[in-house]
């Protein structure tokens, strides 16, 4: 008759020990990423809270830029205002020199964005409530102005900035477009808003600055 050993009561405790550590590796399976379900959590949080952060500093910069327009006041003070920063961003680039390439690019960025969000209000309110008021073809005539805004900055933008063509070209484009201000701001403007009563033109002010705000 074989005799089995009956295993003592140690025996029994470091096999239980190992069993238990056994289950404890099988619950920390990796996930199919190769990495753990916790892990994956954790840089989905990360890339959440950036993405929250970036969205929030967007919103903080298009607040910033809007607000110079929204603190001069009304639709045609706001207007006024970003016609002054664009003629001094102008001046500032025609005080450059032909070395100074980098110096014109930053600037001509600098321009081209201001312009383009200063266009986008004119053309998505002012211009159309300048037709509703009846004034269709000096509405049309200052949308077709900005068609060649656009096209100095296209000229401006693919000319070598060390060219000599650079700062002529500019002078004709500082030349035009001051046109294009006075027709907006000693007649055409003034007109529009004497013919609004107060309600209209606040609501042409909340209108044109959510637009800017979209561009910012």
């Amino acid at each position: 008759m074989t005799i089995q050993k009956v295993g003592s009561a140690a025996d029994y405790q470091s096999s239980a020990t190992v069993t238990k550590a056994d289950d404890g590796n099988k619950s920390k399976k990796k996930s199919p990423d190769g990495g753990s379900g916790a892990s994956s959590g954790a840089v989905l949080g990360a890339a959440a809270a950036g993405l929250a952060v970036g969205l929030a500093a967007n919103l903080g910069r298009k607040a910033m830029v809007q607000g110079v327009s929204v603190a001069a006041g009304s639709w045609d003070q706001a207007l006024a205002t970003e016609h002054k920063m664009a003629l001094k961003i102008m001046d500032a680039l025609a005080a450059t020199e032909n070395k100074q390439k980098v110096k014109r690019s930053t600037l001509l960025m600098t321009l081209k964005h201001a312009l383009m969000k200063h266009a986008v209000q004119e053309e998505n309110v002012i211009y159309p409530a300048l037709r509703d008021s009846g004034n269709t073809e000096a509405a049309d005539h200052l949308n077709h102005d900005h068609g060649y805004v656009k096209q100095y900055l296209y000229e401006l933008e693919n000319l070598p900035k060390d060219s000599p063509k650079f700062l002529t070209t500019l002078a004709d484009f500082r030349r035009d477009i001051e046109k294009h201000i006075r027709e907006e701001e000693d007649d055409l403007y003034p007109k529009m808003k004497a013919s609004l009563d107060a309600a209209t033109n606040k609501k042409l002010t909340l209108m044109m600055n959510k637009e800017g705000f979209k561009v910012a």
